[in-house]
Order: C-alpha cells, then sequence, then structure tokens
C-alpha cells in the first residue's frame, strides 16, 4: 500500500513538471500591482481561473501577436496591386563634363559640368505578373486564417491546462484531508493502545507498530500538502499572473456522471471545428498557392512605368546665354521584364516550394491520425476513470466498516494490531483512488473537449 502511495505520488509531481515546462515567466511588480487591482476576488472558480488565463497568459499574448504579424504580412502583399510612387536623387561627379538634358532638336546649345544633381518622382504599377502577386496574395491571406486558427488553438489548450491542473488540486486538496483525518485517527489510536498498555491488555510492540504507521502517514501527508503546494503554482502561472508571492485560492466540486460518446461523432466535430487542423489545411493551401508563385517565376512581368524629375549642372563649365542651369525631363511608358537564364534558381525554387507542399500534406495527414488518436485516448480515459469512480466509491464504504470492526475486534482481545492498521491502510487507499479516479475524470472530459476543438 505504501509503495502505491509512493507511486501516485511520483506520477503526480511528473505530471507538474510537464505543465511547469510550459508555464509563463515571472510579472514585473509593477505590472503585478496593476493586474491584481482587475482580478476577480478569491477564492476562484474554474470559469474565473479560465477568464483569467484567457486575458493574461503569455502564451497567448505571443500568439495574439503573431496574428497580428500574419495581418500585416498580408496587407504587405496585397499592396503589391497597387502603384509605388518615390523620391529619387542623386550626386554625380563624371570623369568628362556631361551635357545638362539631351537636346530636344538639331543645333539645341547646351549646359555642361561634370558635377550633376537629380532629382525624380518615379511610378510604377505592375500590369501583368503571371499570377504571381495574385497567388502570393492569396498566400498570405491564408496563413493569416492559419495564425488565427493557431491563436484559438492556444486558447484551447490553455483551457485544458488550467482545467486539469485545477481539477488536480481539487483532489489533492481531498487528499490532504483523508491523511490529515487518518493522522487524527492513528493519534487517538496510539493513545488507546497505550491505555490498553497501562492495564496490560496490549504489548508494547503494538504501540510501536501505531506509531510508525502513524509517522508513514505523516510523511505522506507533507509531500501531498507539497504537491499541492506546487500544483497551486503551475496554476497561478498558467494564469499569468506570477510573481514570488503569488497564492491563488480556488472552489469548486469534483463531479461526475456517465455520458456516452460516440468516435465517429466526435471525429466528425472534430473535422469541423479543431483549429490545428483548420489551420493545417490553410497552411497546406498556401504552399499550393506559393507553388504557382514559383512557377510565374518562369513568365514576364508587364510594368507601367513613369518619372518626372529636374537635372541641375553644379558650376557648369560651359554655360551659352539664356540656357538655364536646370532643366526638367519626364516620360511614361511599359516595361516587360522576361527571365531568360538565372542559373536554375527558378527550377529550384519550384522545387523548394512543391516539397514544402509535399511535406503540409503529409503532415497533415500525420495531424488527422493523431485527432483520432487523442479522441479514442479520451473516450477510453473518460470510461475507465468512470469505472474506476464507481468501484473505489464503494471500496471507501466497505473499508469504512472493515475499520471498524477491526477495532472492535482488537478492544476486545479478538485481533491483531497488524489488522487494524491494514485497515487503516486500505481505507486510505481507498479514498485516495477515489479522488485520484475523479479528477482523472473531470480531466479526461477536459481531454475530450480539447480534442475535439472545443474552448471548454
Amino acid at each position: 500500500m505504501r509503495m502505491k502511495r509512493v507511486c501516485l505520488s511520483s506520477l503526480s509531481i511528473l505530471i507538474i513538471l510537464f505543465f511547469a515546462g510550459v508555464s509563463n515567466a515571472h510579472e514585473s511588480e509593477n505590472s503585478k500591482d496593476g493586474l491584481e487591482s482587475k482580478l476577480p476576488p478569491q477564492p476562484y472558480s474554474l470559469d474565473d481561473c479560465i477568464a483569467i488565463a484567457l486575458e493574461n497568459n503569455h502564451d497567448v499574448a505571443m500568439r495574439g501577436f503573431e496574428s497580428l504579424a500574419a495581418e500585416s504580412d498580408k496587407d504587405i502583399a496585397s499592396s503589391k496591386h497597387l502603384p509605388t510612387i518615390g523620391l529619387v536623387g542623386s550626386y554625380r561627379h563624371f570623369e568628362h563634363e556631361q551635357r545638362l538634358a539631351q537636346p530636344r532638336h538639331n543645333g539645341k546649345l547646351g549646359v555642361f559640368g561634370d558635377d550633376m544633381l537629380d532629382g525624380s518622382i518615379v511610378l510604377s504599377m505592375p500590369i501583368y505578373t503571371s499570377g504571381r502577386v495574385e497567388n502570393e496574395i492569396e498566400a498570405a491571406t491564408l496563413l493569416s486564417e492559419s495564425a488565427t486558427h493557431n491563436l484559438a488553438r492556444t486558447r484551447e489548450e490553455l483551457v485544458f491546462n488550467v482545467s486539469h491542473v485545477f481539477y488536480s488540486i481539487l483532489a489533492q486538496k481531498h487528499i490532504v484531508e483523508s491523511l490529515e483525518f487518518s493522522k487524527k485517527t492513528l493519534e487517538e489510536h496510539c493513545k488507546r493502545v497505550a491505555n490498553l498498555l497501562d492495564v496490560q491488555k496490549a504489548s508494547k510492540v503494538d504501540l510501536l507498530r501505531s506509531q510508525v504507521r502513524l509517522a508513514d502517514v505523516e510523511q505522506d501527508l507533507l509531500a501531498q500538502k507539497n504537491v499541492a503546494a506546487i500544483l497551486r503554482r503551475v496554476l497561478v502561472n498558467l494564469l499569468g499572473v506570477s510573481s514570488i508571492d503569488s497564492s491563488v485560492e480556488i472552489k469548486g466540486e469534483l463531479s461526475w456522471s456517465q455520458i456516452a460518446l460516440s468516435l465517429e461523432k466526435s471525429l466528425e466535430i472534430a473535422y469541423k471545428q479543431r483549429d490545428d487542423y483548420l489551420s493545417m489545411k490553410k497552411q497546406l493551401a498556401a504552399k499550393e498557392s506559393l507553388v504557382e508563385v514559383a512557377k510565374s517565376g518562369r513568365y514576364p512581368i508587364v510594368s507601367a512605368q513613369a518619372s518626372y524629375g529636374l537635372r541641375n549642372a553644379i558650376d557648369p563649365s560651359d554655360r551659352p546665354s539664356g540656357e538655364d542651369e536646370t532643366d526638367s525631363s519626364g516620360f511614361v511608358g511599359v516595361s516587360v521584364e522576361i527571365p531568360l537564364f538565372e542559373g536554375g534558381a527558378i527550377d529550384a525554387r519550384l522545387r523548394s516550394s512543391r516539397s514544402r507542399m509535399y511535406a503540409q500534406r503529409e503532415a497533415l495527414q500525420k495531424l488527422k491520425e493523431q485527432i483520432c488518436l487523442d479522441i479514442e485516448t479520451a473516450i477510453l480515459n473518460i470510461n475507465s476513470s468512470a469505472k474506476r469512480v464507481e468501484a473505489t466509491e464503494k471500496s471507501i464504504e466497505q473499508a469504512k466498516e472493515s475499520l471498524k470492526i477491526e477495532r472492535e475486534k482488537y478492544e476486545y482481545g479478538k485481533g491483531s494490531i497488524t489488522d487494524v492498521l491494514d485497515a487503516q491502510s486500505a481505507l486510505l487507499d481507498s479514498q485516495t483512488s477515489y479522488y485520484h479516479a475523479l479528477s482523472d475524470y473531470n480531466s479526461a472530459q477536459a481531454q475530450w473537449h480539447l480534442a475535439i476543438g472545443d474552448e471548454k
């Protein structure tokens, strides 16, 4: 029995370490003061904890900024449809003197110098890009939608993590209460054994065995209190309000009721609403658009261009009478850019885009299989933990009755202290198993909601 409780404690610690690995960094004192003023009064319900976490958790905030960045990338891609207008200026010193402007008719005199200033307004607008711009916009739009789904999935995972830790804290609270009750009972039992020893109705070894058992329970109680404290710290970090002196009190009950779940129906729901699956589908569509972008690298780009500017000769060496040191020039036209040879870069970009697309398809198929596994695992966990709750609930009453009988037998000299201590240990194990089963059942339900993509 002792080994069983040690294994349960070790499992709890492993779960804690897992969630601690993804927990958030500490808040600064200034931000903590501002945050605490917005928090609801303690103790927190599960709904309170979820609302606080969704508002303050750093992973959610990070995904939110990534979504904003993806939205900005979409705007950048969309801007490629629009004309670009810019100012271009330069200063040049020539080895040989240059004419300020090209002659506009035969025999026109010109200004010459070796230092020139140029300034122009330049306009360029794509007319035909072989679908390159359209596919880039489509890919950016899909990636923006994918980032939005990633944000939603992060929120769903956070809800599950908070719920799991919340239920674990509730179970741990009951386990600590059971150990405290067991400790109190053993202390009273030790007193009765001592009294029986005084009237020579018990042996000293009975008292020693009872005291050893009491010491074991005290050690278990300390270990379980430490687990409870660590779980509360994990919850604080998930809420995004972590600081050295942060503490959280919760309220709620571990409850259960039989529910019937269908794998086929759950899969149908998951494929429609699970955000990581929807996100990956968007990423696959985006990579398909990027393949078309790579293909368009083989085709010409047609652009409309226009420019108007001034050119000034600084201290010209030859300036005929009546000629100005500054002249203007401008043009409107169409340019065509046709790729002929780029050293194999176009084909390499196409191969790269296709490979990424194929990899994304494999990742999507893998995720579909993982979704099926997640849902089936959650349903099996719900069913198995429900049966454990039913079994351990009955075993508690049986263990209580057994303990009562063994105590009465011992006090009348018809039983041994070993039987009493074993009955006490069996009761504690039944209570511990019951609350672990309740916690597992509630966590399994949260796991099922996560598997089908519900933010519950």
